[in-house]
């Protein structure tokens, strides 16, 4: 072995044991504070936890119920708004979308797909909190069905092919809606509607809701 090639080998592997021994320290860093989290805050989960409000500053006991229920009330309703209007606009992209109304909408949804949640945050409290006096369940349901709407349009959009090529080749266009029986499609479209909003990602790919 050459003294260049030797040099190389060695410079691996010292480049190769220094990025795990910093892998190593950034994980174990991580654990440790998992672990502390753990060791802490087990004691603390009952179900009063779950069960009660949040107590002021300084008293104890207390829990979270008011941010459980909140949460399920705004998610339940940006599902509402959300999911009809995201399938409904991937099965015109995919039966009728060839035209140029079709390429816009695309275009919008990747845009909106690549837009930080902040921004329509912001378009959020101007159009709905501002006006209404306060901030409210409406106005959050409102704003994360807006982050819903484009990954589930762009993704039922991709899904429909494999609905008609599964069950429906040949058939008309409106029996990819109404059966919607392929094995293969199924899946991706379930995991696209609801748990769009756990999903969420900084990303226009309409493949990376799949």
């Amino acid at each position: 072995m050459s003294g260049r090639s030797l040099r190389r080998h060695v410079t691996s592997g010292l480049m190769t044991g220094l990025v795990a021994v910093l892998s190593f320290t950034a994980v174990l860093a991580l654990v440790l504070i998992l672990g502390d989290l753990i060791a802490k805050g087990a004691a603390s989960l009952n179900w009063d936890f779950f069960t009660k409000n949040p107590v002021p500053a300084g008293q104890s006991g207390g829990g979270v119920a008011n941010a459980i229920v909140g949460t399920g009330i705004i998610v339940g309703l940006a599902a509402l708004i959300g999911l009809p209007v995201g399938v409904g606009t991937g099965l015109y992209l995919a039966e009728y979308g060839a035209g140029r109304l079709g390429w816009i909408v695309r275009f919008v949804a990747d845009v909106l797909n690549g837009t930080p949640s902040i921004v329509i945050g912001i378009f959020a409290w101007t159009w709905l909190v501002r006006p209404m006096g306060g901030y409210s369940a409406l106005a959050g349901s409102v704003a994360l069905a807006a982050l819903m709407v484009p990954m589930i349009a762009r993704t039922t959009e991709e899904m429909v092919p494999r609905w008609r090529s599964g069950t429906h080749v040949g058939g008309p266009r409106s029996a990819s809606w109404r059966e919607p029986r392929s094995p293969a499609s199924s899946p991706a479209a379930w995991s696209a509607s609801p748990a769009s909003p756990v999903r969420r990602r900084r990303c226009s790919s309409p493949h990376s809701a799949t």
